[in-house]
């Protein structure tokens, strides 16, 4: 099979397409032939084994794991003796954060997975993972929105900004979106209801409350998190210093202020496939690469100027059905 493998931390640079041996599966693991990938903040920070104190997960001064990549969308060509949840030939989209997905075939446990809403493409479907997990364990698990609330949604263009609107409408909040001005039609789009424009207003500054303050961009200080939002949750920090002083002052301080880092689950993935097949979110994808260009894919989203997703599409893999348990 063809996979992108690395044995070095570093840039897109660092990333090699070869041709290795299909992953074995163990009992309870299931074999996917990928169709589709998509790329995320996460995987160029691996990559690039930044910040430091995450190589203690990944590998002190390599890479633990020879293939990187997490969100995927394939067929299922090959079951474990002990999976019941899936079948071969069955279309599955899901996470792997321990990498492997930018190959032909992926090796996974099934709880990491979940089915394909019919009529879906393969590209909107990996396009899901990652991105919509985090939007909707913000919400639902860290944030307790309920009816009715207003969300205020810091860093809300991005892949899981664009979904944390989507989302936060479809349980029957009012967002209040904060992007750059070149966005603001575009969240609209999305469904946010008011839209600040952190280049002409500054966020730091603004004196309304919210039931609820989502940062994606890791950006808000702990004062903005109390004067803005009766709670917060904190999805992404701009650098480590501020990540330090942003929980250690949380220490000290009696605000219901979550932080989390999302987990893969059937039951999740679930409920994000219904929202999409429903049309209650739509994932919008800027732009898709073929396989062969996956380290220019991880090169535009390190910009962090993308407006949704990037797809990294499977083009020329023939798609195998054959039942190997």
């Amino acid at each position: 099979m063809k996979a992108f493998t690395r044995t070095q931390y570093g840039g897109p640079e660092v990333l090699q397409l070869e041709e290795l041996d299909k992953p074995l599966i163990k009992d309870d693991q299931i074999l996917v032939q990928v169709m589709a990938n998509s790329v995320n903040p996460a995987d160029w920070h691996i990559l690039r084994g930044k910040p430091f104190f995450a190589r203690f997960a990944f590998g002190l001064f390599k890479p633990k794991d020879r293939i990187p990549g997490a969100d995927f969308a394939g067929i299922v060509v090959q079951t474990g003796t002990q999976v019941k949840a899936f079948k071969v030939g069955e279309k599955v989209f899901g996470e792997s954060i321990n990498g492997g997905a930018f190959a032909a075939y992926i090796a996974v446990p099934p709880d990491v997975c979940a089915p394909m809403p019919e009529g879906v493409a393969f590209s909107e479907m990996a396009c899901a993972p990652i991105a919509g997990l985090t939007a909707l364990q913000a919400l639902l698990v860290h944030g307790n929105i309920k009816k009715g609330d207003t969300v205020l949604i810091n860093g809300a263009s991005g892949g899981v900004g664009h979904l944390t609107i989507q989302i936060a409408k479809a349980y029957g909040a009012r967002v209040t979106a904060v992007c750059s001005s070149k966005n603001i039609e575009f969240v609209q789009r999305m469904g946010a209801d008011q839209v600040i424009p952190y280049d002409s207003e500054n966020i730091h500054a603004h004196k309304a409350k919210y039931d609820l303050v989502i940062d994606n961009h890791g950006n808000l200080r702990h004062k903005d998190f109390r004067r803005m939002g009766r709670r917060g949750v904190v999805v992404g920090f701009t650098s480590m210093g501020h990540m330090v002083r942003l929980l250690l002052e949380n220490v000290f301080r009696s605000y219901p202020l979550a932080q989390f880092t999302a987990k893969a689950n059937t039951s999740d993935l679930k409920v994000l496939g219904s929202l999409i097949q429903k049309g209650s979110i739509k994932v919008h994808i800027e732009k898709s690469f073929s396989f062969r260009d996956l380290p220019k894919a991880i090169a535009f989203i390190e910009d962090m100027r993308t407006r949704g997703k990037v797809a990294v599409l499977w083009d020329d893999v023939p798609v195998a059905l054959e039942a190997e348990k």
